[in-house]
């Protein structure tokens, strides 16, 4: 099959090498520094899933180099700050029967691009393994804490068309699997990263010690209980009936296994890169105002988010 991967960071980096590895064409679409490094070495993997060298199909700096074909698949990777622009460029290559898969963090982005493609060919996907870019080309998996999951929210992308590609990327080597319930596997994800991502980020620690000091663990909660409020009030499918339970299955399941992990987030803030805050807990604040909730634990955290990567983009 031909793939495309927009957004050659980590994450475009693991499912570009691993699909082409398994004999579909992948072109990926990235920065120049990234996509001269690609075209000269390939993508080298390693960590849990094993190591792997690969080269792709093609790799471009831009949409408009990339040769119009018949992609069955595009995995949109890039940041949500950049979503909208991403889809907008994609337009041409979306085919009859292209699927555009957003396998980013926070909320939007599915709603962007099913605006301006069509809800029939945008699906989303839960990704929750964790992946460092090493540098350009190179990509270390690090953890893996469920499968991929992938999910039409309005139910126009056909079930079996998703369990088709689930079961491509499976064999592919990414644990993946179709649920109809992936509104609910978002905002699971959303829930996590609100609590952990930004706070880890100001205060550039690992998630275990957020979630072994009794101060942090009290504003972690706070954040986790204004997203039910917000979610509540938008009749949004929660896995959990209270943040209460939640959060007792957060400190329990979820946290331990990924306690060495460091936020993405602050890898963004040293490099003087833009974050993905307004679409965590900046996206919580926007729900809520529109809603009449205060939020003022995630309004906090988003400012001082946002306050941060002014200080560092002058230091840079």
């Amino acid at each position: 099959m031909k793939v495309l991967v927009f957004g050659l960071g980590a994450l475009g980096h693991v499912f570009a090498a691993f699909l082409q590895k398994a004999g579909h064409e992948v072109t990926g679409v990235g920065r120049s520094y990234i996509v001269d490094k690609v075209r000269q070495d390939g993508i080298s993997v390693t960590g849990i899933w094993g190591e792997h060298r690969v080269k792709l199909s093609g790799a471009y700096t831009s949409v408009a180099e990339v040769p119009t074909e018949n992609y069955g698949i595009i995995i949109l990777a890039v940041k949500s700050y950049d979503t909208q622009a991403a889809v907008e460029s994609l337009k041409p290559l979306v085919g009859p029967e292209t699927v555009v898969i957003c396998a980013q963090n926070g909320y939007g982005n599915y709603e962007t691009a099913a605006e301006i493609l069509g809800s029939n060919h945008v699906s989303l996907a839960r990704v929750i393994f964790g992946a460092e870019l090493m540098g350009p080309g190179e990509v270390k998996v690090t953890v893996c804490a469920d499968d991929v999951i992938l999910g039409s929210p309005k139910g126009d992308v056909p079930q079996s068309r998703l369990e088709e590609i689930a079961n491509l990327f499976t064999q592919a080597g990414i644990p993946t699997r179709f649920s109809s319930n992936i509104v609910s596997y978002l905002w699971d994800k959303i829930l996590y990263n609100c609590a952990l991502n930004a706070l880890g980020a100001i205060l550039e620690v690992n998630y275990g010690l957020l979630g072994k000091t009794l101060p942090l663990k009290t504003i972690m909660d706070e954040i986790i209980k204004e997203i039910f409020i917000v979610a509540r009030a938008y009749n949004i499918p929660l896995f959990w009936p209270s943040a209460e339970a939640y959060i007792e299955h957060f400190y329990t399941k979820l946290l331990p296994p990924t306690q060495a992990h460091r936020p993405s987030m602050l890898q963004d803030i040293q490099r003087g890169k833009k974050t993905e805050i307004d679409a965590l807990n900046g996206a919580i604040v926007k729900l809520g105002k529109a809603a009449g909730i205060d939020t003022p634990v995630n309004l906090t955290i988003t400012r001082l988010i946002k306050g941060k990567e002014q200080i560092c983009r002058k230091k840079n």
